[in-house]
């Protein structure tokens, strides 16, 4: 699903994304609840996890007004408050789900999939693929061209943020926070290592790269020209 994490808290919203990007969705964070007002109604997401406590606009009012504007996106509204009030006033507002913080990252990433299903949006269980390389989020199985690509569980969840978004350049800040979001010493250039050992795994032996570097800008998964990408 494409997800729009509204939050404010940046680590949270890290944590958030890096769970639903393991999870085979595609997130983007915005932190101003009238920018995520704007993007919503530009974007149309799928769903959007909404936090109420926000700068510039609060949850509820970002709710009342996506529903004003008939946005069909599902709505899980996150909150520190635990009140039934609070919690009665979302979802007569046109919340689908409700979740008190803190809250366990599973418990979100259920609460998600299953609102997906209840939606009837396509779940994350297709294969992503740029040119001849497919990667099987369910299954964490790779291949390429055929061949089974073995992967250990950090290269996979960075070779599906770069199959997510195939030709967007990562920072290497983005890489450790989308991979390693809860490990806030990781080291970023240990990035440069896993990047040298995936790229080994899935381009050697191949006559086309598809993982590219860019000199002090950061990496990038780019299809061959005329080449599919999914």
């Amino acid at each position: 699903m494409r997800i729009l994490i509204v939050e404010d808290e940046p680590q949270l919203a890290r944590h958030i994304r890096s769970a639903l990007s393991r999870h085979g969705h595609t997130a983007e964070v915005e932190a101003n609840g009238a920018h995520a007002l704007q993007t919503a109604l530009k974007e149309q997401p799928d769903l959007i996890v909404l936090d109420i406590n926000l700068p510039g606009m609060d949850g509820f009012e970002v709710l009342a007004r996506l529903r004003q504007a008939r946005c069909p996106a599902m709505v899980l509204m996150l909150t520190a408050r635990g009140e039934v009030g609070d919690r009665i006033k979302g979802l007569t507002a046109g919340a689908d789900d409700y979740l008190t913080k803190p809250f366990a990252l599973d418990e979100l990433i259920a609460r998600v999939e299953a609102l997906g299903r209840r939606g009837g949006v396509p779940q994350a269980g297709s294969t992503l693929q740029v040119g001849g390389l497919h990667l099987n989020v369910p299954q964490r199985h790779v291949t390429r061209d055929g061949q089974t690509i073995e992967l250990s569980p950090r290269e996979f969840d960075l070779l599906q943020v770069f199959m997510q978004e195939p030709g967007r350049v990562f920072a290497r800040t983005e890489l450790r926070d989308r991979v390693w979001g809860n490990e806030q010493d990781y080291d970023v250039r240990q990035i440069d290592m896993f990047i040298t050992r995936l790229r080994k795994k899935i381009d050697a032996g191949f006559s086309v790269p598809l993982l590219q570097t860019l000199r002090n800008v950061g990496y990038t998964l780019r299809p061959p020209v005329g080449t599919p990408s999914a």
